[in-house]
This record gives C-alpha cells, sequence and structure tokens, in this order.
C-alpha cells in the first residue's frame, strides 16, 4: 500500500483544506504533498510522508470538528446514506439558530416594542432579560458550534483564519452587549457554510451522474452450463462472455463477438449520435446499447475500463489547483492578518486619543474581524474549477487539473498533427506503380510483408488492400524500423526496404534511377498523397500511393481558432507536397512538413520561445515528446488509447475536431467567472470596510453582505454546469 485515504466528512471549502494541513502539520514530514479532492471530500496521505499510523491521523483530524474515515470502509457502509446526522447536521443546527433568535425577537419585542429591537436600539439590547440572553447564547452556540474546535486549533498554532475570527468577533459583541448581532452573526455565517456545502455538492452531482452510467451488475454466460448469470462487475474476469440486451448500459469494456448495434457513447465522449458496431468492434463501459442483443468478451476488468481511468482522473485533477486557487490562498494569507491588525488599532487607537468609548471602537474593530473573513473570495475559485471540470468531463474532455483548465486561455498558438488530427487517420490506398520489371501485385506483395506487424495508419491501408485482393503475402524477417525514414526486412532472401523521400534519396545513388518516377510522384504530392517507396538495395521497385481525407470540420475550426486570436500551425512527416495541399486548403499560418519525432518536438520548442503559451495536438502516442513539451497536450481520440489518457494534459475522448475551440471558449468563460467573483467579492469587502471607519456597518450587516457575496459567487460559478457543446 503505498498511500492513506481517508473520507473526510465535513470537507467543503478551501478553507478547511487550510484546517487539516494545519492540523495535520505534526503528524506529516511535508503537508504540501498532501492531495485534497475536495469534491469526493477524499484525503489521500503518501506514507512516506507519514509519521503516525492511520488511527492516530483519523483522532487528530478529529479534533477539528471533522470526520475522517477509511475510504474502503466508507464505500462498504455507504456512510452517507446510513448516517442521517452528518448529513444533514448543519441545516438542523442553522434551523435551530434561526429559531431562537425569533423566539428571542418576540420576547423582547413584547417588550421594548418589536421595531426598536429590529433596528438594535441601545436599550433593547443592555436591557435584555437573563432569559433572553440564554436564549441568544444558545443560538450562537446552535449556529456556529462546529466552529470551535477549529477555531481553538487556529489559536494554538497562531495561525488565524475565519473560523477563529468569527468566534471572537461573537464573543466579543456578547461581552459588549450585543447579543443580537452575536447570534445573527453565527446564523448567517452557518448559513454562508450551507452556501458552501451546497454547492460543491452540486458540482459533485455533475461527477456523480457520470457514476449513474455504470450498472453494478452484467448479465455473464456460466462457462459450464451456458446460462446466463447476473454478477457485480467487480467479481468479473477477462475473457467472460456478456450478454447486453437492447436499452442496456454496458457493464465493462468488452469485444463483440456475436451480434450488431448502434451504441450511445455520448457519456464517454460527448457524441451525440450513435455508433454503429459490428463483431470484433470495442464497446466501452458506461455507454449505452440502443438496438440488437450483442454477445461480448470482456477485455478490462471493472478498475481498468476507460470509463474508471476518466472517473479517476477527474477525481485526481482536484489535488492540481489552479493559479488562481493557489493566488487567492496567498492573497488570504496576507489579507486576513492585515485586517486583524486593522481591527486591533481601531479597538484601541481611538479611546485612547479620548475620540469615543471603549464599546463603541471595540464594536467597529469587531466589524472589521467579521470583514477580514474571506468566505466569498476562498469560494470563489475551487467552485468554478470544479464545475468547469465537471462540464468538460461530462462533454467529452478530460482535463487532468484546474490549471490546465485556465491555461487554454492565454494559448496564443495551437499546433496541430495531420494524420487523426486534421485527417480523418483512415488514409486509402490509391495508385500502385511498379517499376523496373517488378508487376503492381509483386509490389503490393512486398510492401504487405513489411508492414505486416504495424499499426500505422499507412499499413493499415496497404494491408487492407491486400485482402481485398486475397494476396498470400511471404513473411519478412530481420524487420526493423528505420526511426523516421521507414521499414527494411529480408523476404525470401532478399532485402527489401519501403519508406519516404528521405530513404529513397538514401537507397537510390543513379539518377537514371530517380527520374523514372519524379514527375509524377511530384504530382501526386501536390495533389495531397502521401506516398511509400519500394526498393531492393539500390534498385528501385516502385511506390504506392495513399490519401487520407480532411476532416469536414477541420477547415471551419481553423477559422474559428484564428477568429479567436490563436496561431495555427501544421506539424506532420509527410511530404511537403501533401503537407502544403492539406494546409493551405485549412489556411493554416504555417506548415512544416517531413518532420521526424524529434524535428516536431525542436519546433514546438522553439514555437515556445516565441509565443511563451502555446497547445500541440497529436494522437498522444507517436507525438508524445511533442506534447510534453508544449505547455498543453491535447490527445485526440483517446477513447482507443489508455497511454493517451496517461500522458495528455487534456485528452479529447472522441475525434470531434471541434471540441478544440469549444475547450478553449470554456476556458475563457471559466477564467472570466472566476475573475467576476474575485473582483465582486473584493469590491464587497472594501465597501464594507469604508462603511465600517465611517461607522456606517453593523456585525449582522458585514457577515449578511459576505453571505450574499458567498451566494452570488457560488451562482455565478454553477452556471458552468449548463455550458453545452453544440457540434455544427
Amino acid at each position: 500500500m503505498e498511500n492513506y485515504v481517508l473520507k473526510i466528512i465535513g470537507m467543503d471549502c478551501a478553507e478547511e483544506i487550510a484546517v487539516l494541513k494545519l492540523a495535520l502539520k505534526r503528524e506529516v514530514s511535508n503537508t504540501e504533498l498532501l492531495q485534497f479532492d475536495l469534491l469526493n471530500g477524499k484525503l489521500i496521505i503518501p506514507i512516506n510522508v507519514v509519521e503516525s499510523n492511520k488511527p492516530a491521523l483519523i483522532k487528530v483530524i478529529a479534533r477539528t470538528g471533522m470526520k475522517a474515515i477509511d475510504w474502503n470502509e466508507y464505500i462498504k457502509k455507504n456512510f452517507e446514506k446510513s448516517s442521517w446526522w452528518q448529513r444533514y447536521y448543519r441545516l438542523v443546527s442553522t434551523l435551530s439558530s434561526a429559531l431562537f433568535i425569533v423566539i428571542a425577537y418576540f420576547i423582547n419585542g413584547w417588550q421594548y416594542g418589536f421595531f426598536s429591537v429590529l433596528l438594535n436600539h441601545s436599550q433593547a439590547e443592555t436591557s435584555l432579560t437573563l432569559f433572553s440572553r440564554i436564549i441568544l447564547t444558545i443560538a450562537a452556540i446552535s449556529g456556529g458550534w462546529f466552529i470551535v474546535p477549529k477555531a481553538i486549533l487556529a489559536a494554538k498554532r497562531l495561525r488565524p483564519d475565519i473560523n477563529l475570527l468569527m468566534l471572537i468577533a461573537v464573543i466579543g459583541a456578547m461581552l459588549i452587549d450585543k447579543w443580537f448581532e452575536a447570534a445573527t452573526v453565527t446564523f448567517l455565517f452557518s448559513v454562508a457554510l450551507l452556501l458552501e456545502s451546497w454547492s460543491v455538492a452540486r458540482a459533485r452531482n455533475a461527477i456523480q451522474a457520470l457514476l449513474s452510467a455504470m450498472p453494478n451488475t452484467a448479465h455473464t454466460v456460466c462457462i459450464h452450463h451456458g446460462e446466463i448469470e447476473d454478477k457485480p462487475i467487480d467479481e468479473i474476469q477477462l475473457g467472460t462472455t456478456l450478454i447486453i440486451r437492447p436499452g442496456e448500459k454496458i457493464p465493462l469494456d468488452a469485444v463483440i463477438t456475436k451480434g450488431t448495434t448502434h451504441v450511445n457513447q455520448a457519456p464517454i465522449t460527448g457524441e451525440s449520435l450513435p455508433v454503429f458496431k459490428k463483431e470484433q468492434d470495442l464497446v466501452y463501459a458506461g455507454t449505452l446499447n440502443d438496438e440488437g442483443v450483442i454477445e461480448c468478451q470482456v477485455v478490462k476488468t471493472a478498475e481498468h475500463t476507460i470509463f474508471a481511468q476518466i472517473i479517476k482522473k477527474v477525481e485526481e485533477a482536484q489535488a492540481y489547483r489552479a493559479r488562481s486557487e493557489q493566488w487567492v490562498e496567498k492573497f488570504a494569507k496576507i489579507y486576513t492578518p492585515i485586517m486583524i491588525l486593522i481591527a486591533v488599532l481601531i479597538m484601541i487607537v481611538p479611546p485612547l486619543f479620548s475620540l469615543g468609548s471603549w464599546s463603541q471602537w471595540i464594536y467597529e474593530g469587531l466589524v472589521i474581524l467579521v470583514i477580514a473573513c474571506p468566505c466569498a473570495l476562498v469560494i470563489s475559485t475551487p467552485v468554478s474549477i470544479v464545475a468547469g471540470l465537471s462540464t468538460a468531463a461530462r462533454t467529452g474532455i478530460l482535463i487532468k487539473g484546474g490549471n490546465y483548465l485556465e491555461l487554454p486561455a492565454a494559448l496564443r498558438l495551437i499546433a496541430l498533427d495531420k494524420t487523426g488530427t486534421i485527417t480523418v487517420g483512415k488514409p486509402v490506398l490509391q495508385v500502385i506503380r511498379a517499376v523496373n520489371d517488378f508487376t503492381n501485385q509483386e509490389l503490393l506483395r512486398i510492401a504487405g510483408s513489411l508492414e505486416a506487424q504495424s499499426d500505422h495508419p499507412l499499413a493499415k491501408a496497404i494491408k487492407q488492400q491486400v485482402f481485398a485482393q486475397q494476396l498470400v503475402i511471404p513473411a519478412a524477417k530481420e524487420v526493423k524500423e528505420i526511426k523516421g525514414k521507414g521499414i527494411e526486412g529480408v523476404i525470401e532472401g532478399k532485402r527489401y526496404w519501403l519508406g519516404s523521400h528521405r530513404l529513397l534519396h538514401e537507397r537510390i545513388i543513379e539518377k537514371t534511377e530517380l527520374s523514372k518516377v519524379h514527375d509524377y510522384v511530384m504530382q501526386l504530392e501536390d495533389e495531397g498523397h502521401s506516398l511509400l517507396i519500394a526498393g531492393i538495395e539500390n534498385k528501385l521497385c516502385g511506390f504506392i500511393s495513399v490519401a487520407d481525407q480532411i476532416r469536414k470540420e477541420s477547415p471551419e475550426v481553423i477559422k474559428e481558432l484564428k477568429s479567436l486570436g490563436l496561431k495555427t500551425v501544421l506539424l506532420t512527416g509527410d511530404n511537403k507536397g501533401t503537407a502544403q495541399a492539406i494546409g493551405k486548403f485549412c489556411k493554416f499560418d504555417a506548415i512544416y512538413s517531413e518532420l521526424l519525432p524529434e524535428d516536431k518536438l525542436n519546433q514546438i520548442v522553439n514555437l515556445e520561445k516565441k509565443y511563451k503559451k502555446i497547445a500541440m495536438v497529436g494522437d498522444g502516442i507517436n507525438d508524445a515528446p511533442a506534447l510534453a513539451a508544449a505547455s498543453i497536450g491535447i490527445a485526440m481520440g483517446a477513447i482507443g488509447a489508455d497511454i493517451a489518457i496517461e500522458t495528455a494534459d487534456i485528452a479529447l475522448m472522441s475525434d470531434d475536431l471541434t471540441k478544440i475551440p469549444w475547450l478553449i471558449r470554456h476556458s475563457k468563460r471559466t477564467l472570466t467567472i472566476i475573475k467576476q467573483n474575485i473582483s465582486f467579492a473584493l469590491i464587497v469587502k472594501a465597501i464594507f470596510i469604508t462603511l465600517a471607519f465611517t461607522k456606517l456597518a453593523s456585525l449582522w450587516l458585514a457577515i449578511a453582505a459576505d453571505t450574499g457575496a458567498s451566494l452570488i459567487v457560488v451562482t455565478n460559478s454553477l452556471r458552468l454546469l449548463k455550458t453545452k457543446h453544440n457540434p455544427p
């Protein structure tokens, strides 16, 4: 076991994360290595930094007022469903606080007049009966009892936080006979915490909606007597035969062995139209079988399905905080101590110069303390990030963290690979031309033999033609790749090679040999064909022309990217003629062709030096070095490629190129909302600091404004959950 994984009940905002870091400071060697998944209330603690055992860690966390449970135990017991109190204790406490405040209001309203109590007249406050004070104390305790452990912890560690400031403000208000305000402040603060919890729950529900796509059981065919049995998906092994009926969700990644159907892959890829599936096609867990009974063989167990990887990566993304989150945290660390210092000075300095009574200036200082609580500011960013990540996942875009959600908005250039990105990635053989006494069939047999074990798109086109012509190909021996140039091997005792122009000019020395095909080859390349040239030693055998269809949306996507202010660059290992033909058709700003993998990497490095923020879009496998070097690496069509999901910063689960401009707009929307939230929260703080200095602000008004600001910030952030991708 490498980590302790705990479920933290009560961890709903960044402030609780700060409290936990503070509490665990003596238990772990480096709190920065702790991973917090706010979305699921999960804490991951690497064992190599732990200086205590798990029970000791759970006890330490309990002292903060939060509760820690072993993650596996939590999953087994389904804790949230079984414990009513843990789900609703804050709501019950908040409503109880409100009820006691109302009771106290009516008691005192009867004695001093309801209007006087409402306006907080001094007589109504200072003349409260003992019974009324007890009721208001109960109201304050009901609304804020759960902040006390956190406040005490902050005081012990000399690290003032929201909880400590609120506790000081409430106790201070009671000491100067502001009983109603003390109770009202705790009630409104409790409401603010409820809002935080609700907002995280809303974002969490977006992921739960994804999880609901997974069935718990599957129809399996018994290997002994052939009967159909229902089994939990966690118990199903590789190779098990499944029966999936129309309208049922596919439980595990599997290959169809019998039947045909249309599958709705929207839960994973965001595709609006069902995809036709036949025998030997893969189907994925979490997708919907629209029609037809299919028989499938399991190729991945429950924890290793594409769907499981998506959920895992979305959850892990919470640990990689956005720059805006980091900025808010740093700002809060500076802002709160400064405001505390100002509050202390306001309490002490004016009375020393006889500028008012002590109680009056202590009250104004308490108002500043309440204003010092950065509730709306702290919640302004994480809710937006969680909502943005959830919406992207629902659309079929897997983003690895908040930082990668923000970065697309700052991009200045986007580089795209050709094959499988700008083109469909399914080349079709167009021309076979043999020379030097070789026949077209012999040429095709040579190419098919050399490419028999290759998964390259061009190799697939050759193998399809070999199959169509029902050719028998000899086995090639000593086959080896000539990096970035082609392939060679021994066929029936003779060494053949197959590759690009580079390989042609290396192997063919005689100009007469080159002149035999030069003009025709140039013509085909200008028409957008990719060429594979075959030879034996230094003799030419002929060439095969393959063409890949340009995606119909590619020109429009490039146009849209330009309208968003990005430079567009085409990077390809294909020949210059083909690259120019496709690049000009799609209207790229720059075209780089005949690139080896290391050349693509160098181009990305050079482009990043010039443009600072750039993205690279590729298949996530062949382009891995270039994707890693770019500011953001975006993998296309990752649904069938585990490595793409692991290595890319952002993975598009489908081959829908229109999701790239959508991603950039989504990033800009998210960043705009974050800036709106931060600006609004700071403006509210500035207004109430000004009002406090002019004695126009009260305790309850300050916390009401902060609660209102939190509500507005949360509502604004959750607008991101309504964002949809509408492909043309």
